[in-house]
């Protein structure tokens, strides 16, 4: 495998998963990361995170056309086929053209029963093409150079650890360097078709003899590219889509794990907040906050069944019991996370390569109050809480009384020491606001007297030490001057409403004074780590929402229109970029961004109605 080169620019990659596993295809036709059999497993292709020794899937043509212009994006055109997670890559040639296919094949019942395979197609479209594929896999992120022993006359198995891949190709393969190799020429209406099955080492030999050929391959796009198209016709979106909300939600559903309703908030770890620093984490994971985010973003667009089974998959891992509920879990509801660093040259050189977050431990107020208003709107959806949830949620509110008073590593996951951040004490008032309705409404038993009570309390906190009176605008922390995007999020959770005079004068000065280049940074103060960061994508989304339900739509357009820039040639978002360069920062796709996006986007669609004072989603449920 060589040892040449670097990864491509973060901007450069496509995204292309069945809701289980995912993986990285850049234009240049390589897939340089992919993680299975879930998005949080290790890596079996993963030079992304070190380009020597990481393991790819590369087809290339032999003669490649003329090479772009200085400073242009690599290799080939890239778009996914209308409305699905099928992405296709054109390969030019001096003597012809390829159309390359990469998808994982989808099926009903894939929830419980998926495929598991990740398929390429190449085809060529024009003259005549030599193909040449390399495919290095290396399980563990790297560390398991695997076991390839050829199976049959076209398939090859490769293990190791305790990941094994079926490799199957109507090319002619061959072993070399603990590498596959091939080198084929396509006519015109020619194809090179590749399929690669995880199977469990030990049971290996049981999937080879599941064997499939070109015709099975070809009908798995077929039924792959009909399955995406069925799922996207559940979204209310207007056409034409000119907001980019399908390709969002897509990408929000690829992040979901079929199993448990879990939703990760990025399929990649350890890709730089600053470029060659060490702000690198592993975002694999399902945070209670992106995901009752992401849960509301996506049933706001009709997609009611995901939030729902994201609900459940919150009570299920903290076990009904309010002390037990984290900030973050396994995709799969694990509860133990912990961080290491890998031995690995990291992306461009960034390093560490952290798997695992440590975060997971922390504090974060902010949770009692999403898992409460993702109740409230369920409720509001006619879905209300029974007496076994209704137990879990009441608990929380206890929690969220008994520990708003605390500091705490807040939205952001502060790893200094823990502060009074003004965000997660209004989600504890959330918290008890919400609490008290649902009891209200549904007519549990609750101590709603000393609820009251509280509720009156932290608001009056956070009126007098979260507000800066003499400019009019919420601050970051209690008894401080600094501005912090996390209270574009106060009407959110209910503390405020959006045309609130102090959330009017708080957007502003938040854009005035978070600004750079167009694109919002989280805040200004110094946060105890190397480096500076970029400016993080969805605040700019968070301010467009803003401003477009205080019915400033000229404001509202501007900011989000700049922040639609900041995508990639296919519509997916990173979770910062620098605004200077333009370039892609952190892990990608992130769910936080893609999400903030459909908020954006709906809010700019239907406008400012605020009508009987609630959010859009409760107004469409009230009727």
């Amino acid at each position: 495998m060589s040892a040449k080169g670097q990864a491509p620019p973060i901007n450069d990659y496509g995204l292309i998963g069945d809701c289980h596993g995912a993986a990285l295809v850049s234009r240049a036709g390589s897939i340089d990361w992919c993680c299975l059999p879930r998005l949080d497993a290790g890596s079996c292709f993963g030079r992304l995170l070190d380009w020597s020794r990481g393991g790819f899937c590369a087809l290339s043509v032999s003669d490649p056309g003329p090479e772009r212009p200085a400073g242009a994006a690599s290799h080939g055109e890239q778009a996914y086929v209308h409305d699905t997670l099928v992405l296709e890559t054109m390969l030019e040639a001096h003597s012809g053209s390829v159309r390359l296919l990469d998808f994982f094949a989808m099926r009903d019942g894939g929830a419980r029963n998926p495929r598991r395979e990740l398929i390429r197609i190449a085809q060529c479209t024009r003259g005549i093409v030599e193909l040449r594929l390399e495919l290095a896999p290396r399980f563990d992120y790297g560390a398991v150079r695997p076991w390839l022993r050829r199976a049959s006359a076209d398939t090859f198995t490769a293990i190791g650890g305790d990941a094994g891949l079926q490799i199957y190709s109507d090319g002619d393969i061959e072993n070399r360097d603990e590498s596959l190799h091939a080198q084929v020429t396509l006519h015109a209406g020619e194809r090179l078709r590749l399929m690669l099955r995880f199977a469990l080492p030990h049971l290996i030999d049981e999937r080879v003899r599941d064997q499939v050929g070109p015709e099975e391959i070809d009908g798995r796009l077929l039924q792959t590219i009909e399955w995406w198209r069925r799922w996207r016709a559940r979204l209310r979106v207007n056409e034409p889509d000119s907001l980019g909300l399908v390709r969002s939600a897509i990408t929000l559903k690829a992040l979901t794990y079929a199993p448990t309703g879990a939703i990760a908030a990025a399929a990649t770890t350890s890709l730089p907040e600053t470029p060659k620093g060490r702000r690198n984490w592993d975002y694999r994971f399902s945070w209670i906050r992106d995901s009752t985010l992401a849960a509301h973003a996506l049933a706001e667009l009709g997609c009611e069944s995901e939030a729902l089974r994201f609900r459940h998959f919150i009570v299920r891992s903290s076990a009904g019991h309010a002390e037990d509920l984290q900030i973050l879990f396994g995709l799969g509801g694990e509860r133990r996370i912990s961080e290491q660093e890998l031995d690995l040259e990291g992306y461009r050189g960034a390093q560490p390569v952290r798997i695992g977050n440590r975060a997971a431990g922390q504090l974060q107020l902010d949770a009692f109050g999403e898992v409460l208003n993702l109740a409230w709107r369920w409720h509001l959806r006619g879905r209300s809480p029974e007496g076994d949830e209704w137990r879990f949620f009441s608990e929380l509110v206890e929690m969220a009384i008994m520990r708003w008073e605390d500091p705490d590593h807040g939205i952001w996951e502060w790893r200094g020491a823990p502060r009074h951040f003004v965000h997660s004490k209004a989600a504890c008032w959330a918290a008890v606001n919400r609490g008290i309705r649902l009891a209200e409404e549904c007519l549990y038993q609750a101590p709603l007297r000393r609820w009251r009570a509280a509720e009156h309390e932290i608001r009056q906190a956070i009126e007098r030490y979260g507000y800066d009176s003499r400019r009019g605008v919420f601050v970051q922390c209690f008894d401080e001057s600094a501005l912090d995007c996390a209270s574009l999020l106060l009407p959110v959770v209910g503390f405020v409403e959006w045309d609130d005079e102090r959330m009017v004068r708080t957007a502003d000065a938040i854009r005035e004074e978070l600004s750079e280049e167009g694109f919002l940074r989280r805040y200004a103060r110094e946060d105890n780590l190397p480096g500076v960061e970029g400016a993080f994508l969805p605040c700019s989304f968070w301010l467009a929402e803003c401003y477009a339900r205080q019915g400033h739509t000229e404001e509202a357009h501007e900011v989000f229109h700049r922040a639609m820039t900041a995508s990639n040639h296919l519509g997916l978002f990173s979770e910062e970029i620098d605004p200077r360069s333009g370039e892609m920062l952190g892990n990608m796709p992130q769910a936080l961004t893609h999400l903030s996006h459909i908020s954006a986007a709906v809010a700019l669609s239907r406008g400012s109605d605020t009508a009987d004072r609630a959010t859009v989603s409760e107004i469409d449920a009230r009727r």
